[in-house]
């Protein structure tokens, strides 16, 4: 007696479905655009953070903590 052949399933993932997804509904300029965007909101908060960390204060904020120790 032989054991049935095992199937190998892909279960796609859910980035891969999203993308197929995407692929149907956008054009190829939309989505890189949409994709372009996307890397340009991860850079400036990854900025940002980077900001945060090395304790940068604002322009504005620097000015105001000079005008309340000349008064």
């Amino acid at each position: 007696m032989q054991a049935a052949p095992v199937r190998a399933t892909v279960i796609p993932t859910v980035t891969n479905t999203l993308r197929a997804v995407e692929s149907l509904l956008l054009s190829g300029g939309q989505r890189t655009a949409r994709r372009n965007a996307w890397t340009a909101v991860l850079e400036d908060r990854r900025r940002a953070k980077d900001r945060a960390a090395s304790g940068y204060v604002p322009e504005r904020e620097a000015v105001a903590a000079r005008r309340s120790k000349a008064t």
